[in-house]
């Protein structure tokens, strides 16, 4: 696991755009402000990037790689094309599947498993249908959180980029695989819930 995972607190902010394709996001240390992970969609084919402009974007494949400043692979996020419910695998540093998330059937506010490489559930990610919030959690225990962050008006209203901030606590292991899974899953939770 890489050591920028074993942070608790990170903001997530989506890049702007009027009439953007790719899914492209900066992840900042939320104390310090500095730039910790850039996410990127680098290679999107022709009819996936058209498809993102119709009412098919969520059904479009994505495959989100996310590095250091200077180019250090940290995580990939990868779904195939998706009709009813989503499957999305999660990969380490190395390019090895670490686990991955299966959306659940009937849930308000959107729900997600979160599995581990042996497809074993470790938690459950709920949304709430009052708010952009979500949590990591199982058997009544809250692993980690994440929160939209309001980026003003105009933002909201003109473009698609969105802010997150997401804070994982400290019952979650420093080296515990679980945190690249919950960075992973902001990802996640953008493009297969919120777009």
């Amino acid at each position: 696991m890489h050591p920028l995972l074993s942070n608790n607190i990170y903001l997530v902010k989506e890049h702007t755009g009027l009439f953007k394709a790719a899914n492209n996001y900066d992840v900042f240390d939320a104390e310090t402000g500095e730039e910790l992970l850039h996410c990127r969609e680098p290679h999107l084919g022709a009819i996936t990037k058209l498809l993102r402009f119709t009412d098919y974007k969520r059904n479009t494949p994505f495959d989100v790689v996310v590095t250091t400043p200077s180019g250090e692979p940290v995580l990939r996020v990868q779904r195939g094309v998706s009709l009813f419910l989503s499957t999305v695998n999660v990969y380490d540093e190395e390019d090895e599947r670490v686990g991955g998330f299966k959306q659940k059937m009937f849930s308000i506010g959107g729900a997600f498993t979160v599995l581990d490489d042996e497809e074993q559930p470790l938690c459950h990610l709920k949304g709430k249908w009052t708010s952009w919030d979500f949590t990591f959690q199982k058997d009544g225990v809250e692993f980690a959180r994440v929160t939209k962050k309001w980026a003003g008006l105009g933002k909201e209203l003109f473009t698609t980029a969105d802010n997150y901030v997401l804070q994982i606590h400290d019952c979650v292991p420093a080296e515990s695989e679980l945190r690249t899974l919950i960075l992973g899953a902001v990802f996640c939770i953008d493009m297969v819930l919120k777009e």
